[in-house]
This record gives structure tokens, C-alpha cells and sequence, in this order.
């Protein structure tokens, strides 16, 4: 297995530092230098990678390191320096806690995992070899086969630091899945799961009883013809495919009373030069929190202050190519979101999901949900808007274990959707309360609502009626 390293420290680490850290294994390993400088490399005698190391970056959020490390942080601003050994060369896990145990001691700060700097002397590195890598191989692949890539992570938190989101990138361009392996105790972000696309993609977690099930289905999966399957039963057919579930995974359904509220929506903007993106989160967040977001960032974690004009300056700067960030919150009320901005014929599209965690003795705020549905319909060009109330974690991981799903609270239809929709469709609905309306009478966007009860999912079948209603069938 990988091992992931990373030095938390207040200063930035310097170039005497930095190359102090990489002779850790000595001033025979080869150093190569990769993405126009950004990742550093430590190669054996033959040129195989043994340690790949990432440019410091600067963060300037609080909370990032506890949310995705479980570590203490220092005051920010802090500067982050991860690095990755190759995986099964037990010397290059070596080099990679020697090399954050120099970095935090000649610059100041901590290492993390907890213990991994057990030595800052030289690690010995006579004959050892690391296996080549194959041809398109990220720094974060473990294995590559013809139909997925591989990534064994064993941290906390899978984020999608810029080694995974490269590695996303990658894989798409090569037609391939993308499979994620983790201990049983890991968790993923929300932005990782919402990254992961459908089969052969999947989450495969380690499991002392049954070896191996997928994270998100729970199914019992095999290693068989380059790729991790599902298990079948003897008794499967084809209209009854009887999957075998992992027990572990079943048993994670114990109702803990954390809740998260979930909310989805989609804003379409007119094509502007003096266009602001980012306003409609912040809109949200203000009438959800009483507070804007915390920070944002093209990847994990999120490094940045919340910014519109930052944020709107990335977005235009990358057009017509699409924009990813995340936004996250305090950590006293979690928060985290994920924005895709996208230039189509309609205008400038911004796609949003969003959810806040709370614990046993707290409530969602639902109340403010029609606030900031208004808000969105008369300021920031909404085209439609749903909200769930999730039994889950308060810290908005996603664990390797069943969670009930979420059950709609409001769906929102913005006020040009209502206005192109045929006769009073969008007013007359089979649900039993009527549409409120927001913004101008003349012209208002309509908002449905829902029970919105954890434990009744009868709430899908009202709002499958009303998908039905809305489409004419």
C-alpha cells in the first residue's frame, strides 16, 4: 500500500530545505521534475519513481487539515507539502517520512500521520528497485491494467487533492474506470463521490470478513480479469442477479440522529463580461448560516478565502473550458459544496451541490430553505432547485457504510421555466399542498413543497408525480 505524508508548517518550506528532504535517500537516487516543475520525483538507479513530491501550497482556510487528516493545524496561514511513496517498496515509505520529518524540522511544524517522521538520517537505499510504471501512469495510480486504474489510498479523508483530480482527468481521456481502494476506516469527501462515474468506477473497501465490497453499494466484490468485480452467487440469474452484501456494510444503518441538508440547483446566466459567479452559493450559505462560506479552492483542500472576484477570475481566465471548485464552510457549521461553471449556448451555467451537517441536538434549518429559494429565483437567474433532509454525517464524509437516503423538503422551478411551461401546468400539480410563488407576481418562480421526514420516503413518489406532471406525461 501507498503512503501518503504530508508536512503542516508555518513557514514555506525553502530550496535548502526542500533538497535536504529529498537527499534523504542518499546523493545517489535520480531527481526529476514533472508539470512544469510542480511535482518533484526521486527515482532508483534504473529511473523508476520511488517518491513523488507536490509543490507547497498555502492554506488559508481553517479546519482543512482536521476535516481531511484528523490533524492539528497551525494558525493560518500554514503552508501544505504532501508526498506519496510508490506502493510495495518499503524503503520508499522510508524516504517519505524522512523527507515531511525534515521538511517540519528544518522549516517548523508537524508531520502527519502522527509517527511516520521516526528518522531524519539517511535511509538506505542500496539495491532497491521500484517497479516501472506504465505508459500514462499518474503519480497516484498503484495499478494499471486496460480497463481501469487503480489508486490505493490509505488516509481519513479521500479528498480530491490535485494527485486524484489529475487522475481523473486521465482516466477520462483514456476511455478507463477508476477504482479506489481504502482501508475499512476510510472515508470519501463528498467531492470524490460526486466525481466517481458509474461502472467500472467504484469505491472497494478492505473487509477482514469478506476481502473486499464496493463502499457505496455495499456489494461483495472479487479482483477477476484486470478489474474489481462483483461477486455472484451460485444461484444468480439474469433477472435475479442476488448480489451477496457485505455484513459490515449493512450493519453502518444505525440511525445516530446527525442530519445533513442537501440542496442542488442550477443557475443560468446571460453571457456578460460584467458577470459575478459564486454569488448564488454565497446567497444560499448566507440564509442557511448567517455567514458566507469560509474558503474555496480548485481542489482539495480548499487553500483560498472566499472570494466572488477571485473565484469569477478563474472561471473567465479557463472559458470556454468548464471550471470546477469547492467551497467549504467553518468548521463549527460544516458546510461543502461543489461548483461547476460552464459556458453553453444557453449562457453561463452554474451547477451546485451543496449540503450542511448537523448533529443529534440540532436541527436543519429548514425554515430558511424558501428564503434562500427566493433569493436564488429574484437575484441569481435560478432554473431549478431541490432540497433533501439526509439521515448522515454531520461531517459530510461519506462512510463506508449504508446511510438512508435522503427525502425531498422543496423543489423549486425558476420563473423563465415557469413562464415557457404550457397553460397553468406548473400551478395546477397532483401534490396535495399548492406551489408558493416567489419574486414578482408578474413573473414568479414556484416553490413545492415536501414532508421533508427522514423516515418516510413516500416523499419520492409525491415528487415523481410532480417530475411527471412538469414533462406532460
Amino acid at each position: 500500500m501507498t503512503k501518503d505524508v504530508v508536512a503542516l508548517t508555518k513557514k514555506m518550506p525553502d530550496p535548502l530545505s526542500v533538497i535536504a528532504g529529498l537527499l534523504s535517500g542518499g546523493p545517489d537516487l535520480l531527481v526529476g521534475a514533472e508539470a512544469e516543475g510542480a511535482l518533484v520525483r526521486l527515482h532508483d538507479e534504473q529511473g523508476r519513481p520511488l517518491l513523488s513530491v507536490e509543490a507547497p501550497l498555502l492554506v488559508q482556510v481553517r479546519g482543512e487539515a482536521e476535516r481531511l487528516l484528523g490533524a492539528s493545524e497551525p494558525e493560518v496561514p500554514y503552508w501544505w507539502t504532501e508526498a506519496r511513496a510508490t506502493t510495495g517498496v518499503k524503503e520508499a515509505e522510508a524516504l517519505a517520512g524522512t523527507f515531511v520529518g525534515r521538511i517540519a524540522t528544518l522549516v517548523g511544524g508537524t508531520a502527519w500521520p502522527r509517527g511516520v517522521a521516526t528518522s531524519i538520517g539517511v535511509v538506505n537505499t542500496e539495491g532497491m528497485t521500484a517497479v516501472p510504471v506504465p505508459a500514462a501512469a499518474q503519480p497516484a495510480v498503484d495499478v494499471l491494467t486496460d480497463k481501469v486504474a487503480v489508486v490505493i489510498q490509505d488516509r481519513p479523508v479521500v479528498a480530491m487533492t490535485s494527485w486524484l483530480a489529475d487522475t481523473f482527468r486521465a482516466v477520462a481521456e483514456a476511455e478507463l474506470g477508476l477504482q479506489i481502494v481504502t482501508p475499512a476506516g476510510t472515508r470519501l469527501s463528498p467531492t470524490v463521490r460526486g466525481a466517481l462515474p458509474g461502472w467500472p468506477s467504484r469505491w472497494v473497501v478492505q473487509d477482514e470478513k469478506c476481502g473486499y465490497y464496493d463502499g457505496l453499494s455495499g456489494a461483495i466484490l472479487q479482483w477477476a480479469n484486470g478489474l474489481f468485480v462483483t461477486l455472484e452467487s451460485p444461484d444468480a440469474t439474469a433477472e435475479d442477479p442476488r448480489t451477496p452484501i457485505a455484513e459490515t456494510f449493512a450493519q453502518g444503518a444505525a440511525d445516530t440522529g446527525e442530519r445533513q441538508l442537501a440542496i442542488s440547483f442550477r443557475c443560468v446566466h446571460p453571457a456578460d463580461d460584467r458577470l459575478v459567479l459564486g454569488g448564488a452559493v454565497e446567497s444560499v450559505w448566507r440564509e442557511i448560516t448567517g455567514e458566507p462560506p469560509a474558503g474555496w479552492g480548485t481542489e482539495e483542500p480548499a487553500n483560498l478565502p472566499w472570494s466572488l472576484r477571485q473565484l469569477t477570475d478563474v472561471a473567465f481566465e479557463r472559458s470556454p473550458e468548464p471550471t470546477w471548485v469547492v467551497v467549504v464552510g467553518s468548521p463549527e457549521r460544516p458546510g461543502l459544496a461543489t461548483v461547476r461553471i460552464t459556458r453553453t449556448t444557453a449562457g453561463v451555467e452554474e451547477d451546485v451541490t451543496l449540503a450542511f451537517g448537523y448533529g443529534a441536538a440540532e436541527q436543519p434549518p429548514t425554515e430558511a430553505v424558501q428564503k434562500a429559494a427566493e433569493a436564488l429565483a429574484t437575484r441569481h437567474d435560478l432554473q431549478s432547485m431541490l432540497v433533501q433532509v439526509r439521515r448522515a454525517r454531520r461531517d459530510l464524509s461519506v462512510p463506508p457504510h449504508f446511510e438512508g437516503p435522503g427525502v425531498p423538503y422543496a423543489f423549486v422551478l425558476g420563473a423563465e421555466e415557469v413562464r415557457t411551461m404550457p397553460g397553468d401546468r406548473a400551478r395546477r400539480t397532483p401534490l396535495r399542498e399548492k406551489p408558493r410563488e416567489l419574486g414578482p407576481r408578474t413573473r414568479p418562480a414556484l416553490y413545492y413543497p415536501f414532508p421533508g421526514d427522514p423516515s418516510d420516503l413516500s416523499g419520492w413518489q409525491d415528487f415523481e408525480r410532480l417530475m411527471r406532471h412538469l414533462k406532460g406525461s
